[in-house]
């Protein structure tokens, strides 16, 4: 994977953002299109959140970010609104497998030097988060092999549709 630059959208509320608060439960069952689900996103925290995302841009949050249920339209949502990767301290753990399994990447490191409209790189070989505006670097957790082989096939179902199965020889 080579290093990529976007733009940090964070969130006021930085720790335990639950699923709810993603897309809210009001929406999950009665919006089926997940276009529309996503034009949703974060609205009980900011109402106005959705319309400022820009394709590629990275959501940065606290700890234990998508708590809550387990259901997918909360990751689906977010990667459908524009994001290219969720940025937190640490992952609800079915959150983590969910948004893997749909192709959205998530990474685990410091976030709190990252402010809203901050230029952010990813560099994934050399395991760094870069605060560009601020000329800051942190380390980042190593993503599973695993994970990179579904995020480089798009999710589990893309790669399921590409190999047959599951193929994770490298």
């Amino acid at each position: 994977m080579r290093k990529e630059e976007h733009f940090a959208r964070r969130l006021k509320v930085q720790d335990n953002i639950n699923t709810d608060y993603v897309i809210s439960g009001r929406y999950k069952f009665r919006i089926q299109d997940p276009k529309e689900l996503s034009k949703h996103i974060f609205e009980d925290i900011d109402p106005e959140f959705a319309s400022r995302v820009k394709k590629g841009d990275i959501l940065v949050a606290g700890e234990n970010f998508g708590c809550g249920s387990s259901r997918e339209q909360a990751p689906q949502a977010l990667k459908i609104a524009g994001f290219h990767a969720v940025v937190a301290k640490s992952f609800a753990r079915i959150f983590y497998r969910n948004a893997f399994n749909l192709g959205m990447m998530l990474i685990e490191s410091d976030t709190s030097f990252i402010d809203d409209g901050d230029t952010v790189e990813i560099d994934i070989d050399r395991g760094r988060l870069e605060d560009v505006s601020k000329g800051l670097s942190f380390e980042i957790k190593p993503i599973p092999s695993v994970m990179k082989k579904l995020l480089e096939d798009g999710g589990v179902i893309e790669h399921f549709k590409k190999y047959g199965g599951f193929k994770f020889d490298e």
